[in-house]
């Protein structure tokens, strides 16, 4: 028996989903997933499933927790590698899971994540493209100072941090700014990893029914 649940949106177009449940299953709880589709006809509405009316939403061993921060943090006290060893680069991942869980509004409005649509050249303006700019310099300072023995910001092992980012890849991958060559192989990296290749996979057998024109337009 579980114990407890997650609750995320829809893989194809939740990015604060994906973080969570990122983050849950590198922290290896043992918990059963709820998907509440995001405005699909005949569901439960969210504001119902959840004390914020927000995913993702976490129950375990008693534990209520939600806000994506606040479960990297939960999921890091089971398992403290989620975040580096190294106390100036676990200061460092804190700061840019920080500022990702924060700012970058305009890349969120302009370029939503969409799992299933490909949209080259779509929603570069002055605003998202300076965002994207402060994305990938921090990248290129994370993995300079902490991240060379490895893909991910900080190395070897995929952590919190690249959980916070993940979503940010994927819009990368769909809208395919210019970025730097580093920038470009550590979304390759991200791509690759075998949790965030299973949200995909099961992101694209979501079922017809939850498709939002709004996102799909």
């Amino acid at each position: 028996m579980s114990k407890g649940k997650l609750f995320i949106g829809n893989r194809r177009y939740s990015s604060w989903s994906l973080r969570g449940w990122l983050l849950v299953r590198l922290a290896g709880l043992d918990v059963d997933e709820v998907v509440v589709p995001l405005g699909a006809t005949g569901t439960p509405a969210l504001k119902d499933a959840t004390p914020a009316g927000l995913v993702p939403y976490l129950e375990h061993d008693g534990a209520r927790v939600w806000e994506s921060l606040s479960i990297a943090e939960y999921c890091a006290e089971h398992t403290p590698a989620m975040w580096p060893a190294n106390h100036l680069a676990r200061a460092h991942a804190r700061s840019i899971a920080s500022e990702m869980h924060a700012s970058f509004r305009a890349l969120r409005t302009e370029m939503p994540m969409n799992l299933g649509r490909s949209r080259p050249g779509h929603g570069r303006t002055p605003e998202s493209l300076a965002d994207i700019a402060r994305i990938d310099a921090i990248w290129a300072e994370a993995r300079t100072t902490f991240g060379t023995g490895g893909p991910y910001l900080y190395g070897a092992t995929f952590g919190a941090a690249d959980a916070m980012f993940a979503p940010v890849v994927a819009r990368f991958l769909s809208y395919v700014p210019e970025l730097s060559d580093a920038a470009n192989s550590y979304c390759a990296a991200v791509r690759k990893f075998e949790l965030v290749d299973q949200w995909y996979r099961d992101a694209a057998a979501e079922p017809a029914g939850w498709l939002l024109e709004k996102y799909e337009k």
